[in-house]
This record gives C-alpha cells, structure tokens and sequence, in this order.
C-alpha cells in the first residue's frame, strides 16, 4: 500500500519518504498521483522504500493519507483473461441468437427496418447482453422500508438468467445496509425530522405545482436558502430540486464558448454533461494531480484560445469533495494556491462531502480548515448526508441573483416539495446544533470514528481499499469479472446488502465493491459486517493485498505498521 500524507518541512518542498515496504521498482505505487513523479531530484530519502509524505509549505494543517495499491500483475493477468473469456463465449450466444437457436430478449430493430439507421446498436448493447445479464441481480433490488442502517429486500428470483424477475411475496428482514448514502443517519421515519416533514406536509401539502418564479417560492424555500448559506459561510445560496440538474443545468450558465473547463478525469456525470452542454472548452486532468492541472493551466495563460490565442474569457476548474467510486478527497488546499495564482475560478461539488467531512460537517472546506470565500461557486446535494432530495448552489450574491434568472434550473424546474424542504431545515438546523441539542455533533463524530475502524479493519484483513483514510465512501477492489456478481450474492445471503461496480462505471481491471459508511451503523453492525466481508472474501480469494497493516492494541492512534507479503 502506498499513502500520502500533507504536513509541514522545514524547507517548504515537496519530499517522498518510505516506511511502508513497498519495494521501489514493484507494484504498489500511486496512481494517478502528483506525488509519485519521476523526477528523482525531489526524493528526500531516495534509497528508502517508497512512502509518499507531501510537505507542502504549510497548505495543509492535517494530516492526508490516501491509499492506492497497484493491481498486481497476476490478479490484472487473470482479470482481463476473465473478460476475453466472456466475450468469446458473448460472440458464440449472439451467433446462436442470430440463427434462432437461442431467444434473444433485448430491443432489436424489425425486418421490415433493416435498411433503416439502425436505432439499436448491436455492438453497443453486447455488454448489456452478454456481461451484464449474468450479474444483473445484484442492482436494483427493490426495498420495503426506510433506507437506515437496516432495510427489507423484497425478494426476487429470475428463470431465465435474470432476463426478467419474479418476486416471491417474501421479504428479507434486517438486512444490514452498506450501500445507502445515508452518512449521518437522518434517512429516518422517526424522529425530529420526520415529524417536521409530517407537520409542514398536513399545511402545505406534497407538491407545489409551480416554478419558483410563478407562483412555488413559499416562505419555506426562503428560510431553507438562508439557512443553507448561513452554514456554508457564504453571501447567499440557491437550491435545485435535483442534485443531476444542480450542475448539469448551472454549468452551462456560468461558461459558454471562448471560456475553458478544467475537468477532473473521474469527476461526475452531471458534471462532465454540464460542461458539454456549456459549449466551453474541455480540457481533462489527471485525478488529483496538481502538476497535470497546473500545467493545463499555464498552457491555457500563455497559448490562449485555439487558432486566434486571444485569451479565455473565463477558466473554471471542476473538482469534487469526495470522488464517489475512488473514496479520494480533493487537494484543495494546492486547487486553490493555484486558482489564485492563475486567477481562475473554482466550482467545487460537494455532493458526498458535505455534511461527512469536517468537525462542523460542513464538507472539504471545513475538513481543511479553509475560507469558504476562496471557493467560487459551492455546489452540494442534500440527497446524502441529510436525508434528501435536491441540491444547492451557494456562493457571492451577485452570482446566486445572476443563476436566479439564467438557470433553466431556476427558471423551468418545478419547486421543491414542502416536505423535503422541511428535512433540509430541520437535518440542518441539527447539524449546526441550533435544535438546542449535541445530537448532530454526535452523529458527525460518529461517522468519523465509524469510517476509521472499518477501513482499519478492512486493510489489517488484507483487502485493497482505495481512498482516503477519512472517507465514508470504502471501495474494495474484486477486480475479476466473475466476482462482481458472486460477492454481491455471497454476502447476500448473509445478510449484507452492499453495492458492487464494474466496467464502464469503472475502469474495465477495477471493478470493486463499494461501502458506504452511516452514523447511524453500530459497532455490532461493523463487526457483523467485517465478520461476514472477511469469510466471503476468504471464500472468493479476494484478500490481494501484499501490505498488510498489523493490528496491535497498544499502537498509538497515528502510527501504522506494515508487513510486506512476497509474491
């Protein structure tokens, strides 16, 4: 396993220190990562192992250990062999579904339209049809109660190879939840919240059935704006009621053409459609790298526009807080030095952060202890961490009035439903403890001490997990095609609902399991949990990891140390 961590030298430079045993020259070095470079000069201790320790001239006022450990080579070997295997035999069933010996159930264009454009690609659905069809189970089953800590499938079964489903009328009971982005427990039918929502729904009723500009904005929507631009610590603040549509829909009112994006290259869908729909420029960064994007951005400064090289209009730098499939947080700290030094602007989406990170829950900002001012436009969903629906845009005001009358968000998008509203506020009003209670506090601090101990305990096992070490989003990698379908059903069955993901949503040798991690999970619950995770993955060999960390009692809280398995 490789980590980085931000502190502060004595000579302000960036510096690579090794103490984790991974032997240079092998697998186990950081992916995509500014650190891991290969200019030598800059390695302080450059005949250790291969540690990364970021000393960055005092950005950073914490610690900041993240984790990517190399795919070895006979797991990445064995995975892509996985992949041509299955895409043989792929070619062999579209064969047979040609000539009718077996029935072919996805779209197909009709005779009579054979000389038409085709409107289904065939090419383009064989994933569909011959990868994902075998392990289609393990997404979309559809629960029977709230989305808490524990939650009730209703129970399917397919006969015929998950083409379609039947359910059985049964329902499976208390099964523990490590999939929902229910971070701080407020997805809830009981409780302060619930009775809000219940209250303002008997006065308001559930739709409203009008734009905000029309006849939607009620008095509910004004408090929610202000409290939610109160705990941003900004001038003002708008909400969306779709967390997609925040910034598909906002990014192409803040840039058009002659104005250039830089994207991350793992950040959102929405985002990477808002800026295509922008008209912008589109110029993509490696994941968290800060030399790739600093070297975008002064490439832009002195080159220009394309042809003419007039200058930009305007260079917006799109970053998320927490990377929902990586579990990385964003550098913000060096996003920021360099936003400054290139006077560019920074939009920053906080969906997965906000509410998760930082002593006061108020996302990356505040887990790095900096002005929120120094953040242009601070998007966020109140889907996650509050027990939601919608989104929100905050930042100066004369931005916030400008989006008020350009964003088709803004200006086509029906209200925000009264109850949901009621959530935000009274999820919020807990957070910041103006309900007169510890009780957000408490869950913030809970979620923080819960995502420490299952990601400890998860790499003492000798699983691979990526990401930050304060993150709630814990991939664990399964790599191999085969295991994507089995873990989810293997843990299934004992009771643990968990979410898998593989190829395109990742990269085609990294697929992975993805936790979540909740407030509202007792320590009995992450220990069934761990229980369970660590007999499946004996089971299905997915222990990969040569690193191990050793657990001891007495070791102190900042210190780790590590066992190096050989090959």
């Amino acid at each position: 396993m490789t980590e980085s961590s931000a502190n502060k030298p004595a000579n302000g430079n960036v510096c690579h220190r090794a103490t984790n045993g991974v032997k240079p020259g092998r697998n186990g070095f950081v992916k995509n990562h500014y650190l891991y470079q290969q200019q030598q000069q800059k390695y302080c201790y450059p005949e250790e192992k291969v540690h990364h320790v970021a000393c960055n001239g005092g950005l950073y006022s914490r610690p900041f250990n993240e984790s990517f450990e190399e795919t070895p080579m006979l797991v990445a070997v064995l995975t892509y062999m996985g992949y041509g295997i299955l895409t043989i035999f792929g070619y062999l069933r579209d064969f047979l579904r040609e000539w009718k010996i077996e029935k072919c159930h996805i779209a197909r264009e009709r005779e009579e339209q054979k000389d038409f454009v085709p409107l289904y690609q065939d090419f383009e659905n064989f994933y569909t049809r011959n990868l994902y069809m075998r392990i289609r189970d393990s997404w979309n089953r559809p629960i029977c109660s709230v989305p808490g800590a524990k939650v009730d499938l209703v129970e399917r079964v397919s006969h015929d190879y998950n083409w379609t489903f039947d359910y059985t009328g049964r329902v499976v009971k208390d099964v523990i939840n490590m999939g929902s982005y229910n971070y701080l427990g407020f997805a809830e039918n009981t409780g302060l919240c619930a009775e809000a929502a219940a209250a303002v729904t008997s006065k308001y009723g559930v739709g409203v059935s009008s734009t905000r500009q029309e006849m939607g904005n009620l008095d509910r929507h004004e408090e929610m704006e202000k409290l939610v631009a109160k705990f941003l610590g900004v001038e003002s603040a708008m909400a969306f009621g779709m967390g997609f549509a925040t910034n598909s829909m906002n990014i192409p009112a803040l840039t058009g053409k002659g104005c250039l994006i830089l994207s991350d290259e793992l950040n959102h869908a929405s985002l990477v459609l808002g800026a295509r729909l922008s008209g912008s420029t589109i110029r993509v960064f490696k994941h968290n790298n800060m030399q790739s994007l600093e070297k975008l951005l002064r490439d832009a400064i002195v080159h220009g526009q394309p042809r003419t090289h007039r200058p930009w209009k305007k260079i917006l730098i799109l970053v998320e807080g927490i990377y929902s499939m990586e579990g990385s947080i964003v550098r913000l700290p060096e996003v920021i030095a360099l936003k400054k030094k290139y006077k560019a602007y920074l939009y920053l989406d906080e969906a997965h952060s906000i509410g998760a990170l930082g002593p006061n829950g108020r996302g990356v900002v505040d887990y790095f202890g900096l002005d929120s001012r120094d953040v242009d436009i601070m998007m966020g969903t109140f889907t996650k961490s509050f027990g939601a629906a919608g989104g929100y845009i905050g930042g100066r005001k004369e931005l916030i009035d400008y989006l008020r009358t350009h964003s088709h968000s803004a200006v086509y998008a029906t209200s925000m439903s009264p109850p949901v509203v009621e959530q935000i506020i009274t999820s919020m009003k807990c957070i910041m403890g103006e309900d007169g209670t510890s009780v957000g506090r408490e869950r913030i601090q809970q979620l923080a001490e819960n995502t420490t101990y299952f990601r400890r305990k998860l790499q003492e096992m000798g699983f691979i997990i990526y990401g930050n070490d304060d993150s709630p989003v814990v991939p664990m990698m399964l790599y191999m095609p085969a295991k994507i379908g089995a873990f989810g059903r293997e843990m299934l069955k004992r009771n643990i609902g968990v979410v898998v993901v593989g190829f395109p949503a990742t990269p085609i040798i990294e697929s992975r399991a993805r936790f979540c991690i909740s407030a509202a999970h007792t320590k009995e619950m992450l220990d069934m949990a761990l229980s369970v995770i660590s007999e499946v993955g004996d089971l299905l060999q997915l222990k990969y990891s040569r690193h191990r960390i050793l657990p001891s009692l007495d070791r102190p809280f900042d210190e780790t140390t590590y066992e190096e398995n050989e090959d």
